[in-house]
């Protein structure tokens, strides 16, 4: 039986770093419709769900389809969850691709989505192998660790494992860092189970919510990519986000 997939996309206005972001131009389009094209051309169905006027306003504007929500979410997982009870999706699965995320690939969403083939995968993600040991140090680029069959043991923003008895310049070669990648699918079911769940301790500590749901024994599937994607949290975020598209064009 053929699974039916839906991708919706977080988008608010008031980011703490980077207000506005969703709205801001790359490329002479806004960052949320690059991030709308790049899903809507894998995906049968696809959503904006956002808090904002003005991000549904340019949603629309440009043809897409955006879905109202509240304005006091503290995740876009809650916001993904409000957005597919407020459709009344029928699909088995939800795919949530962030709105900072304007260079997800079509090979990358194929891949979580074949993750789903794994009866025992409730939430799946991505993870790409670390460039640079640099690169791996850096806080706002989560890490993850997997066991042997591609879940999710753990995510954090300190550089894991620990390499132990080797300088750290030789660490790229002792272990295979991976960088998680923005991207997840629930099923629809469990969308709606983790979305009533307490903050947990892990999470708080870590400020990453996949730990809630790690914390409270869901199974996290994790897919590999090599596909390189240039996030946006930042205004120089957006700059480099601008190099990398005049590179790939």
């Amino acid at each position: 039986m053929t699974m039916k997939f839906i991708g919706i996309i977080p988008a608010r206005y008031a980011s703490t770093r980077f207000p506005g972001k969703p709205l801001a131009m790359l490329g002479g389009k806004p960052v949320i419709r690059r991030v709308y094209e790049q899903v809507a051309a894998v995906l049968d169905e696809t959503y904006v769900a956002t808090d904002d006027e003005r991000i549904f306003s340019a949603v629309e504007q440009f043809g897409g389809k955006a879905v109202m929500t509240s304005a006091h979410h503290k995740s876009g997982t809650d916001r993904i969850e409000e957005a597919a009870s407020i459709i009344h999706t029928d699909a088995d699965v939800v795919i949530n691709v962030q709105g900072d995320e304007p260079f997800i690939r079509r090979e990358q969403i194929e891949t979580v989505k074949q993750l789903f083939d794994d009866d025992e995968a409730q939430i799946c993600t991505l993870g790409k192998p670390f460039d640079t040991l640099e690169a791996a140090m850096n806080p706002n680029s989560p890490k993850i660790v997997c066991d042997v069959r591609g879940y999710a043991l753990y995510f954090s923003r300190s550089i894991i494992p620990y390499v132990r008895g080797r300088d750290t310049a030789e660490w790229m070669d002792a272990f295979p860092f991976l960088k998680h990648i923005g991207l997840y699918a629930y099923r629809r079911q469990v969308l709606a189970e983790i979305t009533q769940l307490p903050q947990s301790s892990l999470e708080k500590a870590e400020s990453l919510e996949q730990l809630r749901w790690l914390q409270n024994g869901y199974r996290i599937r994790v897919g590999l990519t090599n596909a390189e994607t240039v996030g946006i949290d930042t205004p120089d975020d957006l700059k480099r986000a601008e190099a990398f598209l005049q590179n790939m064009q």
